[in-house]
């Protein structure tokens, strides 16, 4: 309005004045034809540049659509694997992600370590000087002289931790991630596009894959595109070699770690013979070496890391490749440990997607001899990538592995927490012999058939956990039915395994054949295969809820609820008879 009343002479003395404009000044240029048109701004950039004048007031910023802030780099997952990229950007020790000290709502955020006195931590001597005995007079009096060597002594230089990202620092020191929304801003691992082009190459380095798969959840683990990838390019470079051409033959190594969570009662060389069959029929039909390792017990450490030394040579490249939360990182520092030379330590954590980008491992190979950890391939049809820190953790086997053994009949259905349940529907046989192997965290449950659906309604979330409250089971996705025709030969062991990606297997005996129908969230993969581990359990369980913590709160609450609704409906009726009276 004020614009409006004012003349162009008076308007522009007026917004020159103003601390939230910035004022132009065009020398004007004479024009040599009056009838040519000239547009203004034509005028201005081909004759006489304009001068910007800077506002008198830095304080104020003045307003725009497009923002001036220097943009993010692009989140990558290559991490350090090229020498010059690690030279030129700072990538986190622990997890391989580039660090960053601008914002702390991106990945890789860390706060610079303020420099500490020479004398930080030191510990104080309290006994006053005076009350020492064994101390002379003339140095109580004030002659005590302390040399330099005492000096040094005193203040032994600490070993250095290496600087890591708030994530990493969070994860070592809590077990948990700081803040949960970074994680959705990471992109997936791409291992075609870092690793596979380097397979493809005719010439280069040796490369070795080093694929590790959970033992516990060995379908749902195992890395199907790699092992296709890299079988198909030893294929390819295996007949250009016997031709006379140059070939770089990748060698695969395949690490079934975490078997000390399996039964001791397992036999060695029958679970190597079921791990290579079930990795043929995964697509690596060119393993090179197979090896059966504890990260935690030490178990196969040595022999593993000697086999890497030879297949790499002095110069080869040894990729580690697995899931998410498969234990490649625990597996590294596990055999830095047991090598014996310094290596920095990487961030392990039972949380899915610990590792964020490429980390070259320092220590373990000799010479020019490389190892790489990377990023855990992103498993989807695992029912651990739909569930929540609280549920993970009730999924998560840590401890050695106890059947529990249901002896059912046609029309039963066994219950492994909210996340699997399996129906007996016809049979040819009166008994069959279902195994649960799962983590002893979840409740299990085993009643008729008909009664099955009402079970999602009442103790979904409840008595059955994961998933964690009843607004969690319809976040899951739907509730999907498969069917299984399976077949045994003997009863008093295990025939055939029915595995769910992340969660675990019913293991199944019987004489004759059976018609399962198994039911879970629709994503997850289940898999029918030849049964892991044929021992069951010498005592059966029962009709109904086992014993666990879970059921046990479960039913404090709803008895409390129930006691809680008798006592009103005690109160209502005794004011009806009152007024009635």
């Amino acid at each position: 309005m004020i614009s409006r009343k004012l003349t162009p002479s008076k308007l522009r003395t007026f917004l020159a004045l103003s601390p939230f404009t910035t004022y132009t000044y065009t020398k004007p240029a004479s024009n040599p034809n009056p009838t040519a048109i000239i547009t203004p701004s034509k005028l201005s950039n081909l004759l006489n540049p304009t001068k910007t004048l800077a506002t008198q007031f830095p304080h104020f910023r003045s307003f725009s659509s497009n923002q001036t802030s220097s943009p993010l780099s692009s989140l990558t997952r290559d991490g350090n694997y090229d020498e010059t990229t690690s030279q030129i950007l700072q990538i986190c020790p622990g997890c391989g992600i580039t660090m960053q000290s601008s914002n702390p709502k991106q990945p890789g955020f860390f706060i610079t370590p303020s420099i500490k006195d020479s004398n930080y931590k030191v510990p104080i001597d309290r006994i006053p000087i005076a009350d020492e005995t064994h101390i002379p007079d003339s140095y109580k009096k004030g002659f005590l002289v302390e040399s330099d060597e005492d000096s040094k002594n005193l203040n032994p230089k600490s070993f250095e931790r290496p600087v890591v990202c708030a994530r990493c620092h969070s994860l070592r020191n809590y077990g948990k991630v700081k803040d949960q929304t970074v994680e959705n801003l990471l992109p997936d691992f791409d291992f075609d596009h870092t690793v596979g082009r380097r397979l493809n190459s005719a010439s280069g380095t040796r490369t070795v894959v080093v694929m590790v798969v959970d033992a516990v959840d060995f379908d749902g683990s195992f890395p199907r595109k790699v092992a296709e990838l890299v079988s198909n390019t030893i294929d390819v470079n295996s007949r250009a070699w016997k031709e006379g051409k140059s070939g770089n033959l990748p060698r695969i190594v395949l690490v079934v770690t975490k078997i000390d969570l399996l039964p001791t009662s397992l036999s060695p060389t029958g679970f190597e013979h079921w791990v290579r069959t079930r990795a043929r029929e995964g697509g690596a039909n060119k393993l090179t070496k197979v090896h059966l390792v504890s990260a935690v017990k030490n178990w196969g450490l040595k022999d593993l890391a000697d086999d890497m030394v030879s297949l790499a040579g002095p110069r080869g490249h040894v990729w580690v490749i697995g899931a998410q939360n498969a234990g490649k990182s625990t597996l590294i520092n596990a055999m830095g440990k047991c090598v014996g030379d310094k290596m920095s330590v990487l961030t392990e954590a039972p949380v899915p997607g610990t590792t964020l980008g490429i980390v070259r491992v320092e220590g373990v190979l000799p010479g020019q001899a490389k190892l790489f950890d990377t990023p855990g391939l992103l498993h989807p049809h695992q029912i651990t990538t739909r569930l929540t820190r609280e549920e993970q953790k009730l999924v998560h086997i840590t401890k050695e592995l106890k059947p529990r053994t249901y002896r059912i009949k046609v029309g039963h259905s066994v219950h492994i927490a909210g996340l699997m349940r399996l129906d007996i529907e016809e049979a040819s046989v009166d008994s069959i012999y279902v195994t649960v192997w799962a983590s002893p965290n979840l409740p299990l449950h085993m009643g008729k058939t008909e009664k099955a659906c009402t079970m999602v309604e009442d103790h979904f979330g409840l008595q059955l956990q994961p998933p964690i409250g009843k607004q969690r089971v319809e976040e899951l996705g739907k509730w999907v039915r498969k069917e299984f025709r399976v077949r045994g030969n003997w009863w008093d062991s295990s025939c055939v395994d029915i595995a769910a990606a992340g969660l675990g297997w019913f293991a199944i005996g019987l004489k004759g054949e059976a018609l399962l129908g198994v039911w879970t969230y629709e994503g997850v993969d289940i898999t029918l295969r030849n049964a892991l581990i044929p021992n069951r359990a010498h005592n059966f369980e029962v009709t109904g809820f086992t014993v666990s913590k879970i059921v046990s709160k479960a039913d404090k609450s709803l008895n409390k609820q129930r006691e809680k609704k008798r006592k009103v409906d005690d109160s209502q009726r005794e004011s009806t008879t009152t007024t009635a009276l």
